[in-house]
């Protein structure tokens, strides 16, 4: 069983608030906008991070982090990207590469709006954390954090934080 942390949308901020509600699971997953390189060596001596770059990430993250991660926990794969949108409105990088490698569970952020939501078409489990950070127009600060042990993906914890 594995305990995973997902956030995006950092925009340079991680307070300790969100280092507490991170502090339980094994590895930390980053869906885009990290914001600084500082905050992404922050996060690798906090945990073992899979992070793709954001729209607003620059060149020195970008060298080193990739758009798009696609990788396996246990026996589920995932898919993640910064710019994915949703089932019924897919980017079409998106919706290609999900139905080329027809991941069980598939990760954006970019919005700012946490969304959880089950593809039925595609068997996939949408997650978008909404945005951890204090900049953008969301009002609330949100963060996930759920287990997967073998195929199994549950227990899915939402934090919310007024911004």
């Amino acid at each position: 069983m594995v305990k995973i942390g997902l956030i995006s949308d950092t925009h340079s901020h991680f307070d300790e608030r969100m280092r507490v509600f991170l502090d339980p699971v094994d590895q930390v997953w980053h869906a885009g906008d990290i914001g600084n390189i500082e905050l992404l060596t922050d996060l690798q001596q906090f945990k073992p991070i899979t992070a793709v770059f954001g729209n607003i990430d620059g060149s020195d993250i970008r060298h080193i982090i990739p758009e798009v991660q696609i990788f396996e926990v246990e026996q589920v794969k995932i898919v993640m990207m910064h710019i994915g949108g949703y089932p019924g409105r897919y980017e079409p990088k998106a919706k290609n590469l999900l139905l080329t490698e027809r991941p069980q569970i598939f990760v954006s952020g970019h919005s700012h709006i946490l969304k959880v939501m089950y593809d039925k078409q595609l068997q996939c489990l949408h997650l978008n954390p909404g945005a951890a950070g204090i900049y953008g127009f969301h009002k609330k600060r949100t963060m996930l954090r759920f287990k997967i042990d073998g195929s199994n993906i549950s227990d899915l914890e939402i934090w919310e934080k007024e911004k």
